[in-house]
């Protein structure tokens, strides 16, 4: 018999391409539609009715089934209630890492289960490989679009049960074999922001589940320059929508201080206080095991950005400690710290 998969079609083209490749491969392929999101629906800027309908023209042409189902409430509960929790407490979380395992990689892996599938695949970019009987997560092969960073929280479990079809591809490639094999949704845009934001202005958003509590902008020095909306509008190392201008270098934001409300701005985008030599992180998860102590790896502390050398000083407990040798700017917590040892993802932590 044949392996039954089921692919997360989300309406792009990676994850049609994904469903496309398991199909010539020979697997039984199913088609799966998650809905997470159900607020503001008919919003101009939630593409959930488009997105149902071009996976399902997608799965047409490529001859799969295509099932739709709601993870709602599951992603409300796992995911967005703590990114609310996150964001009123003054750190900037990224929702996507608690979405890959929490929803993508928990609810849909047992809801596939649960229809008899083996296994999931999407359209993420990263590859696994198999050493000694364990899984590793690996970069995908365009640099560009690699979704490792977000893919650091999933489990041994996990993993044995994903197949990641696009892992190996550029993004040039995936467009191509999506264009010869007729795919309508081979030239669509690529969706960017947070998945149930979308493209609509963040504070907007936020402001509908979070009060606005203003407060003093004050420098470095405590000198008073201005009044903020509410910290949890602001992110470290910020520049536009601060409201200050005058003369002199651009402002940025360098510490939010929730005890006295307060948000430390500075001027000069290398100001020394937006410098980190050294960063904490809590609720570390490991893909295989941990990293030793006095190890050398390359970071990531935020998705967009080229890794950086560390070393990890201390780890226990789920609590991890890395120092740079060269200061890295805007380390934020709330986001993420992913260490890798070349192209091998080794997992991560909330920067603290």
């Amino acid at each position: 018999m044949r392996e039954k998969v089921v692919v997360g079609l989300s309406g792009g083209v990676d994850s049609s391409v994904a469903a496309l490749l398991l199909k010539r491969a020979g697997y039984d392929v199913v088609g799966l539609f998650m809905k997470n999101w159900e607020d503001d629906d008919d919003d101009e800027y939630c593409s959930t009715r488009q997105d149902l309908i071009d996976a399902a023209a997608a799965a047409d042409v490529i001859g799969v089934e295509l099932e739709a189902v709601n993870f709602a409430d599951e992603y409300r509960e796992r995911v967005f209630a703590s990114f609310l929790a996150e964001y009123a407490a003054g750190r900037t979380p990224n929702p996507d890492v608690l979405c890959n395992a929490e929803i993508k990689f928990r609810a849909f892996l047992d809801h596939a289960l649960r229809m008899g599938a083996g296994r999931i695949a999407t359209g993420h970019y990263a590859r696994l490989r198999e050493r000694d009987g364990r899984m590793e997560l690996l970069r995908g092969a365009d640099g560009a679009k690699d979704q490792s960073y977000f893919l650091h929280r999933l489990t041994q479990e996990q993993l044995a049960r994903v197949l990641f079809p696009v892992g190996g591809l550029k993004k040039s490639e995936v467009r191509r074999l999506a264009a010869e094999a007729g795919l309508p949704n081979h030239a669509k845009k690529d969706s960017t922001g947070i998945c149930f934001i979308g493209e609509r202005p963040f504070r907007e958003f936020l402001n509908r589940y979070l009060p606005k509590t203003p407060g003093p902008m004050v420098t470095a020095q405590g000198r008073r320059v201005g009044e903020h909306i509410g910290l949890a509008f602001y992110t470290i190392g910020q520049r536009k929508g601060i409201g200050l201008g005058g003369a002199g270098e651009p402002w940025y934001v360098a510490e939010k201080r929730i005890d006295t409300n307060e948000l430390v701005v500075v001027q000069g985008h290398d100001h020394p206080l937006l410098m980190r030599s050294s960063l904490r992180g809590l609720d570390a998860s490991w893909v295989l095991e941990p990293p030793a102590r006095g190890s050398l790896h390359g970071a990531k502390t935020r998705y967009r950005q080229a890794d950086a050398a560390c070393t990890v000083a201390s780890i226990a407990g789920g609590e991890l400690a890395v120092e740079f040798p060269q200061p890295q700017r805007a380390v934020t917590p709330g986001q993420s710290v992913v260490l890798y040892d070349g192209e091998v993802c080794l997992g991560g932590a909330v920067i603290a």
